[in-house]
């Protein structure tokens, strides 16, 4: 086995496919049944992913079995304002028309993007999954690394990646620490049914507890990303779906007509976690193991995918030149070509939710003024909507659209 990956949520699956059409072998340990994390109430996001990360897909052999599921968002609107008292004059606009090669990005809920990364996985040759079954334990030598499953079965490969949440016990047992903090913030998440059309339109609604997003999905539907601090979170919580709509309907307002929940309510901590480091000898976090990042600008994903791809360049690579893929100095070129990216999304990220997450007059002002600098600017707003799309920087190949 060349690698063995734990954890079976996307991340790890996007790896597993990744390295398997270069001919690498995987393995993917996960400890919750596969009829579990398929279930359509398993997990109730939506994420929004980047045109970037829509090549992955399409690339490691998933994107079109997504792809009809996938809505496609044609504008951004990115306003700050108060709940009941409508948005600030002042709003940032995104339009696809400007970057003419695709849309801004797209809205993919969680239920298909699994169930089709699921059906890839069950169609490759050369990955191995075991669900089920965790982790206890691993051991890590100069020629190769195992782990040992609860059923106390070893398996032994070059490397081992975590892929195994914020709380990543390979990272753990790899005595990998973490700089993280909590923003004490909760998020919400469900999806809507309204009157009206959305017309491929995101909204992105600052308010002083925290931001909501809109986000489009086919047919009239939305995904509703709403964050509220920890205190007002746990009355929410404890709401009926009758009390709870009522207080979202000032916070949406009345643009898209009546609206309905369509599924189940969902919520998350809202933290900022960075491992220490993503690589050591013989192992390699990606997604949330690696990092996790205020989800304001839905971006999570989007970097884990990031690190997919960044990952399986660097094994290929190495492995065509007949390198050992799992000493540290080939990982550690992974961590490089990933530590100023995640740094500058984390500080990104943490400074618009500090700059528009309060009911300061002042930084109120400011931030108004700001977005309308920025609408009024063809060539930086441009920028911006390229660097949202995930297509600027040094992309590893999958990202371009390219193969490995």
């Amino acid at each position: 086995m060349d690698v063995v990956i734990i954890g079976g949520g996307l991340n790890g699956p996007a790896l597993a496919l990744a390295l398997a059409g270069v001919g690498l072998r995987a393995t993917i340990v996960e400890r919750l049944a596969a009829e579990v994390r398929l279930d359509a109430g398993f997990d109730g996001r939506s994420y929004a992913l980047t045109h970037a990360s829509a090549r992955l897909l399409r690339a490691i052999g998933v994107w079109d079995a997504v792809e009809e599921h996938a809505q496609p968002i044609h504008q951004v609107k990115v306003t700050d304002g108060r709940a009941g008292e409508g948005a600030s004059p002042l709003m940032l606009l995104f339009d696809g028309a400007e970057l003419e090669e695709w849309p801004v990005g797209y809205i993919v809920e969680d239920r298909y993007l699994r169930r089709a990364m699921q059906a890839a996985l069950d169609a490759a040759g050369n990955i191995t999954q075991i669900t089920g079954l965790d982790v206890t334990g691993h051991d890590v030598t100069d020629a190769g690394a195992s782990v040992t499953l609860s059923d106390d079965r070893k398996i032994s490969a070059r490397m081992l990646v975590g892929a195994d949440g914020m709380r990543s016990r390979t990272a753990q047992r790899a005595g990998i620490r973490r700089m993280e903090w909590s923003y004490g913030q909760t998020s919400f998440s469900c999806a809507i049914a309204h009157e009206k059309p959305h017309d491929g339109i995101a909204h992105q609604f600052f308010m002083p507890p925290g931001p909501l997003a809109l986000l489009p999905l086919p047919g009239n539907r939305s995904s509703v990303i709403w964050t509220e601090s920890d205190r007002a979170a746990r009355r929410i919580a404890a709401m009926s779906d009758a009390e709870y709509l009522a207080m979202l309907g000032p916070r949406i307002g009345d643009f898209l007509g009546g609206f309905e929940l369509a599924g189940g309510r969902f919520q998350y901590p809202v933290p900022l976690s960075i491992a220490h480091r993503f690589a050591a000898p013989r192992i390699a976090l990606i997604g949330d193991a690696a990092h996790r990042v205020h989800p304001l600008a839905g971006q999570g994903l989007n970097a884990g995918l990031k690190d997919v791809g960044t990952l399986a360049e660097v094994l290929t690579e190495a492995h065509r030149r007949g390198e050992d893929i799992g000493r540290l100095d080939v990982l550690e070129r992974f961590e490089r070509w990933r530590r100023f990216d995640v740094a500058t999304l984390a500080l990104a990220t943490d400074s618009v939710n500090r700059l528009f997450s309060n009911d300061n007059p002042i930084l109120r002002l400011a931030r108004d003024i700001g977005l309308g600098v920025v609408s009024g600017w063809p060539g930086l707003r441009r920028a911006m909507m390229r660097e949202a799309a995930g297509v600027t920087g040094d992309l590893p190949r999958l990202l371009q659209g390219r193969p490995l």
